[in-house]
């Protein structure tokens, strides 16, 4: 709200005096806050009937204390909203500052700022010209860029008289959302718009699955959707748990402070590698072999591999001694294959489809004893099911057995896997599987990563997980089928929030539909939900991203951007001087504010990053021997570390850019980035399915500047 006339001006001064005098307020009243959650631990954990309800009392006092002492530092609120006389009962004429976490100075005073996440709060991301629900006034507040809370930062506030009909565009929405991104990514609660908060406020039952196209702001929504959850149904949530799961861990360093931001500061983030790690990934697989690996059919494989050791062939009649030693039950060979052939039909996990033939076993004995004797003692019963006889007949029809053997065994022996892929895989697959020198038992195998997601699988059919009350996957285009099947079994009660977009998919098993993917996930139903509008990515940068769209063969819409400030620059040069163009774009670059990505074929960054030094420009990155990208090892690169997340400059190869954002982009000879044309053997998509792939992995890389994009090329470009 600016204006040359002096009583507006006057108006306006008089306003942020008052706002500002109110976030002091605020800030009085949160540190007391803090103080008082502290003091709580001091004084409440002892009072409790038990000592371990004092034990639960006092973990939640220190959770809730730490958690509040690690509220990161800023702005307390962002909105207004002035709801009109005659408005809803609990709302009519009063006033609500709107903020990032429920601020007040006595627990039954009212509050002085609300949390985003209640409802009265929806109105400020809903309420229109058109449909005001009783809001007369919504009021925006800009803030310094990078304030840590100061009151003098308050710069400037819009109103929009929703009353009486007004609607504009606003300038503080606007400046945030195209401010300069230097660090990890930022929260959105101060400018999500209504398709979004639609979304972020979802039920908890209901799985969604978001198709967002680069720049539609899908993480942001679905890390805001699970602080909405954690603060909509907290008893719930901490029951079952909430997991955030991502491509990587440069990209969890990326959005690592947002839901901190948000006052949520628990939440497990992690990569699918991570959950299901059993083993150090100290292998490798050739393409063709993790494609195999990956392949939905090895879920039948791996079962039938399993199930082969359950077998009543040759078991005769079984002979139970009575724990006083005075008598002999016997149970007959085909009651024996009677149980064991229902148990099979039951389909139990593998575990507890053992220890069910051994309760069998001992009810068929225990009736028998009840007609000859009457009802024996517990104790008797227990002796019964400990019985040598009964145990070793379990371990001969049912057998103990570990996830790593049945896996080993089936990658070392040819007659293993060919009984259990008969039907299912072809002879070249099966020699693809199968490991050219076998350890001398599993104890010893060089696990790969497609290894590890098989190991899972095992281990689901012999006992299934703990699973989680809600959980995010983001980048879910480029999980395959047996990826999909491990988040499956930690969401079989609870429900998924699916991020990604599926022009965006670069792994050899990358999803050209989401229905696929949802089934392999375990939820069918879900609901797709497009997001195509960007607010990030601007439209020169959305126009040329557009015209590689069209040659990815997948059934994506569009996208469109709201923003018109972005510049597209394409820099040809001779193949020789490739380099010194990326050393002139990259200073360009540096002279404007923000982030700088210089992104390059994986086998080029190390040229590209020495081409700089020698220009005298360091940039932010560490060499790394081998780092795992969703399941594929990708050797000899350097990528920007987690404790270098704020380095203005980074080189970053192409493998590892998605997710990302930067102001500036200089896309380094995409040509090889696609792997395609001459020289093709240095890209990300050399002897890796070099094509369609190839091009969503340059995709994403024109898709990650936010401001400015440099296209620098040698090499004839793929679009």
């Amino acid at each position: 709200m600016t204006s040359p006339h002096p009583a507006l001006q006057d108006a306006l001064r008089e306003a942020l005096h008052h706002e500002r005098a109110h976030h002091d307020r605020c800030r009085t009243a949160l540190a007391a806050m803090v103080d008082g959650a502290q003091e709580h631990v001091v004084t409440g954990e002892d009072v409790s009937a038990s000592g371990a309800d004092a034990e639960v009392l006092g973990y939640r006092l220190r959770s809730q204390a730490k958690e509040m002492r690690e509220l990161p530092e800023g702005p307390l609120f962002f909105g207004r909203l002035d709801f009109a006389e005659g408005a809803a009962a609990d709302h009519s004429g009063q006033s609500y500052h709107i903020g990032r976490l429920r601020i007040s100075e006595h627990p039954a005073a009212p509050p002085l700022a609300v949390d985003w996440r209640a409802p009265v709060s929806r109105a400020f991301y809903q309420a229109s010209a058109h449909d005001p629900q009783g809001v007369a006034v919504r009021r925006r507040f800009g803030w310094a860029p990078g304030s840590r809370g100061d009151s003098a930062d308050l710069t400037g506030l819009e109103d929009e008289h929703l009353g009486r009909g007004e609607s504009r565009a606003s300038d503080i929405v606007a400046r945030e959302i195209e401010r300069p991104r230097v660090g990890p990514m930022r929260d959105i609660a101060a400018t999500i718009q209504p398709d979004q908060d639609d979304l972020v406020r979802g039920d908890l039952t209901v799985s969604m699955c978001v198709q967002g196209a680069p720049g539609t702001g899908k993480t942001a929504v679905g890390l805001h959707r699970a602080a909405y959850l954690l603060y909509t149904h907290p008893q719930r949530i901490r029951r079952g748990g909430l997991l955030i799961l991502g491509p990587n861990r440069t990209f969890l360093s990326y959005i690592a402070e947002v839901l901190p931001a948000l006052g949520e500061t628990g939440v497990r983030q992690s990569t699918l590698q991570e959950e299901i790690a059993r083993h150090p990934v100290t292998g490798a697989d050739a393409e063709r072999t993790a494609v195999v690996k990956h392949d939905a059919r090895m879920a039948d494989v791996l079962r039938r591999a399993l199930y082969a050791r359950v077998s009543a062939e040759g078991v005769a009649d079984l002979a139970v001694p009575d724990p006083d030693g005075s008598y002999h039950w016997r149970v007959s060979g085909d009651e024996l294959a009677r149980i064991l052939r229902g148990v099979r039909a039951e389909e139990p996990p593998y575990g507890v489809g053992r220890e069910r033939v051994r309760s069998r076993v001992v009810r068929y004995v225990q009736v028998r004893a009840e007609r000859r004797a009457g009802t024996p003692s517990n104790a008797w019963v227990q002796k019964i099911s400990r019985s040598r006889a009964i145990g070793a007949y379990v371990d001969a029809v049912w057998p103990r057995v570990k996830a790593e053997e049945v896996v080993a065994e089936l990658l070392a022996d040819e007659r293993v896997l060919t009984a259990a892929a008969d039907g299912l895989l072809d002879a070249g697959e099966q020699r693809a599987l199968l490991w050219a020198r076998p350890p001398r038992s599993w104890k010893s195998a060089r696990w790969s990563a497609a290894d590890l997601v098989l190991l899972d699988e095992v281990a689901g059919l012999i006992e299934h997980p703990e699973g989680y009350g809600h959980l995010v996957v983001d980048e879910a285009q480029d999980l395959s089928p047996m990826e999909c099947r491990a988040i499956a079994r930690r969401a079989v009660f609870g429900s998924l929030t699916v991020l990604g977009d599926l022009a965006q998919g670069t792994t050899p098993w990358a999803a050209r539909s989401w229905d696929t993917v949802l089934r392999h996930l375990g939820k069918p139903d879900a609901a797709v939900v497009p997001l195509t509008i960007g607010f990030r990515v601007p439209q020169a940068v959305v126009t040329l991203a557009n015209r590689l769209l069209e040659k990815l063969d997948v059934d994506v819409p569009a996208g469109r951007s709201l923003r018109t400030d972005g510049e597209l620059r394409i820099r040809e040069t001779a193949p020789g001087g490739v380099l010194a163009a990326v050393v002139d774009a990259v200073r360009d670059a540096l002279t404007q504010e923000g982030s700088v990505g210089v992104v390059a074929a994986d086998a080029d960054v190390d040229r590209v990053r020495a081409a700089l030094a020698a220009a005298g420009i360091p940039a932010g990155g560490i060499p790394v021997a081998g780092i795992a990208v969703t399941g594929i090892d990708v050797a000899g690169i350097a990528v920007a570390g987690p404790d270098e997340s704020a380095a203005r400059l980074s080189v970053v190869p192409a493998a590892l850019v998605k997710g990302l954002e930067y102001d500036h982009v200089v896309a380094v000879e995409p040509a090889a980035i696609a792997g395609v044309g001459a020289g093709a053997e240095t890209g990300a998509g050399a002897g890796a399915g070099a094509g369609k792939r190839g091009l969503r992995l340059l995709y994403v890389v024109l898709t990650r500047a936010v401001s400015r994009l440099d296209v620098v090329h040698g090499r004839p470009l793929p679009f």
